[in-house]
């Protein structure tokens, strides 16, 4: 299939995206390189985008994402957080992983020595409480099918815990 098969259909309502690293390369094992990604949702919640759930894994994360233009929001995460998280790796000489980064790039992406996501997001619109409730579960179990932990609300990188009524390290809209 083509990159046109997943789009944002309707940019102002809430969509089930996923951001997977390049060739599924376990980047996010590390407290920083979580927060770079953490960081850049905090800004753009900031600037109106409603997250409703998120979950973050080693090498890709899942969100329901709402903003007056989601599309362009989703841009931005995507090159603020690849580009900081590429210094972060190149400050902390990271070989391995950027050796992997530049390796696996897409040959068309020759203006840059890395790619740090794979490409699209595949979007779902979320259309009513039912699929917001089965994504919104499907988030916060990920860690637990993976065998991570034992019960959602015990995975930090995830909105588990604030749906439960504990703190969280993101402002979510826990109502639809």
């Amino acid at each position: 299939m083509g990159r046109s098969r997943y789009k944002i259909t309707e940019p102002q309502q809430p969509h089930f995206v996923t951001l997977t690293v390049l060739h599924w390369i376990p980047v996010f094992t590390r407290p920083d390189t979580v927060n770079i990604l953490l960081d850049s949702l905090r800004f753009l919640h900031k600037e109106g985008l409603s997250i409703y759930a998120w979950v973050v894994l080693e090498n890709h994360c899942h969100f329901v994402l709402q903003s007056n233009a989601l599309d362009r929001d989703i841009a931005r995460l995507k090159s603020w957080t690849a580009k900081n998280l590429i210094k972060y790796l190149a400050d902390h000489n990271i070989r391995q992983i950027l050796d992997q980064l530049a390796f696996y790039k897409k040959a068309h992406k020759n203006d840059r020595s890395y790619q740090f996501w794979q490409e699209g997001v595949h979007p779902e619109l979320i259309q009513g409480e039912k699929i917001m409730r089965q994504k919104v579960d499907y988030i916060h179990q990920n860690p637990v099918k993976r065998g991570y932990v034992d019960e959602e609300t015990h995975w930090r990188y995830s909105s588990a815990r604030q749906y439960a009524g504990l703190p969280g390290l993101l402002d979510i809209c826990t109502e639809w």
